[in-house]
């Protein structure tokens, strides 16, 4: 009698030991149809997007993105494994075919890889040279390949971790409390993800929660060089001020402290000026929102602020910060005859603040423009400050919370700037969406630009000479700038500013990509800062001229308009604009 042939013993056609259900067809020890997908979502991940990103910070992006795509690829292909692929048996049978396969995928792999990031690079070179940056090399950014794989392991090793926890769970269930095996196959995944989710959520974001506030309430109580306490009794935190210094903030501290004083704008604009009022409550201001609201309040009736020319409601960012150079060009262009205020609602950075607490800044917001809009409103309709309402980022969307749509923005004020406003705006997204048709949304047109306009530059700002109906209201906002762009519609919908010819400083080789374009926009966000000014979230040098656009003194030029920003330019440099 032959003895009985064992599996994988020479000579037999019995399929392999390792040839299970689960893994029926591997390269590299990787499930065939998840790696393809990887690597597609891996040379997505390479193509152009908003901002240039360094071989590291791509590294990371690009891993985080393959893992994704091999996370569908094999939970897609899920039932192809489990029921037809086993069936293949002449596949099965054939060891050195498949052996034969499996290196040539793997070095078609490799060198597929490595072609990606050559490529990868010349068109990060793309992206540098339309913002005037420094060239990236090619052999650096082979780098990324390695982060991607260190990304790509650890994320996999984890997940296939939790998915043999899960498989000894049900194992357990099965032989402990005697549960049909298919339903202990189902029962143990669930629950384990419940307590991956109760995990994350109590411990993990939890933990980090604390630990952010733990960091950035620090870095709030500090003090930036060179800040001191103000002496004018036009600013708050000054010895006449009822909203203490050390209570400010770090960046309340900043903007009390900041811009020039009325000898300095005598000296600028060559006419005697008066002492700019800034005033501010920061968190530990007053015991809650309503409370700094009347703090601001009590501020700009102490410093007089309701007889200035103009009256600036500044809506903060997440720490916040007020954007020096939209208070220094307001101030320069009425020779200091104006008063600004603002509170804090957050110590956190803005995407911090705006993932953990995203209504704290639309209270704050609307609590502070209501509060100061009522109070105004109650003065003699021709003794009363020009009311105007900026927000910056974050801010932007503070500030639109006071408003239910357009018609009750301009009734309510007589102006608005909003810079860089984030995808997920209310009141923006409105005007986006109705825009007139043929307009673009990169930069689209709302009824004629009879109310509110949009404008990237100065030349698109000037260019239409279309009427302009007071009170304007203003938004910029850059084609390169990923916090206007970014949002979950990226997932599964290709957005028309992709379908559009693209603005002055996108790559038209930029495409859209389920899934992926999603995490590279969501990338793009965390250096948005990171080009030269007029290019991703930065405005410096366009916000002297919106505020030229939507509320000019009397007489005012667009000579006068030059000076101011070049005077703002000079300033930035010597005191570099932070991150809000």
């Amino acid at each position: 009698m032959n003895a009985p042939r064992t599996p994988d013993a020479p000579g037999t056609d019995a399929p392999d030991a390792d040839d299970t259900r689960a893994h029926p067809v591997t390269v590299l020890g990787l499930d065939f149809v998840g790696l393809v997908v990887a690597l597609l979502f891996f040379a997505w991940s390479l193509s152009p997007s908003l901002i240039p990103r360094d071989w590291l910070y791509q590294g990371l992006i690009s891993g985080i993105t393959a893992v994704t795509g091999y996370g569908i690829g094999v939970l897609v292909a899920y039932p192809a494994r489990r029921w037809i692929v086993p069936r293949l048996t002449w596949w099965r049978r054939r060891h050195a075919v498949r052996q034969v396969a499996q290196a040539v995928v793997a070095v078609l792999v490799v060198a597929l890889v490595v072609a990606a990031l050559l490529v990868a690079a010349d068109r990060q070179n793309e992206i540098e040279a339309l913002m005037g940056m420094d060239e990236t090399s090619s052999f650096a950014y082979l780098r990324t390949g390695l982060v991607v794989a260190a990304v790509f392991a650890v994320v996999l090793l984890i997940a296939r971790g939790l998915r043999r926890l899960a498989e000894a769970f049900a194992r357990f269930l099965g032989a402990r409390l005697h549960i049909p095996v298919p339903v202990a196959h189902v029962v143990a995944p669930v629950l384990l993800a419940v307590l991956v989710v109760v995990f994350v959520d109590q411990v993990l974001l939890a933990g980090s929660s604390k630990a952010a506030n733990l960091v950035f309430s620090g870095d709030n109580n500090s003090t930036d060089p060179g800040d001191t306490q103000p002496g004018e009794p036009e600013r708050s935190g000054s010895p006449m001020s009822a909203a203490p210094w050390d209570t400010l903030g770090r960046q309340g501290r900043s903007f009390v402290d900041g811009g020039a004083r009325a000898a300095e704008l005598t000296a600028i604009n060559g006419a005697p000026a008066r002492e700019p009022i800034r005033v501010y409550a920061g968190l530990e201001s007053a015991p809650d929102t309503a409370a700094q609201v009347d703090l601001v309040l009590d501020e700009l009736d102490r410093t007089g602020a309701w007889d200035r020319q103009v009256l600036v409601v500044s809506a903060t960012t997440g720490t916040g910060w007020v954007n020096p150079v939209a208070a220094d060009s307001i101030e320069l262009m009425y020779n200091g005859d104006t008063a600004i205020a603002a509170i804090q609602y957050s110590y956190l950075p803005s995407w911090i603040s705006f993932l953990t607490d995203g209504s704290a800044a639309a209270s704050a917001g609307r609590a502070l423009i209501d509060g100061v809009q009522e109070r105004w409103s109650q003065l003699p309709e021709d003794a009363r400050p020009r009311l105007l309402v900026y927000g910056e980022s974050l801010g932007s969307q503070s500030a639109e919370a006071a408003f239910d749509d357009i018609a009750d923005l301009r009734s309510s004020v007589d102006g608005a700037l909003f810079v860089g406003p984030p995808n997920s705006n209310t009141l923006w997204r409105s005007l986006v969406d109705g825009r007139d048709p043929g307009s673009t949304e990169v930069l689209p047109t709302y009824n004629g630009g009879l109310e509110v306009r949009f404008a990237d530059s100065v030349e698109t700002l000037e260019s239409n000479g279309q009427l302009w109906l007071e009170p304007r209201v203003l938004y910029l906002q850059h084609a390169s700038d990923p916090v206007v762009w970014w949002g979950p519609d990226l997932l599964f919908t290709r957005p028309d500013w992709l379908s559009e010819p693209p603005g002055p400083d996108r790559v038209p080789s930029m495409r859209w990509y389920p899934i992926v374009t999603f995490w590279q926009v969501a990338g793009d966000v965390m250096c948005g800062t990171s080009p030269p000014v007029g290019h991703g979230h930065n405005y410096e040098d366009l916000i002297p001229y919106g505020w030229a656009a939507i509320a000019p003194p009397d007489g005012w030029t667009t000579a006068d308009t030059e000076r101011v920003s070049k005077v703002v330019e000079a300033t930035a440099l010597e005191d570099p604009v932070p991150v809000g």
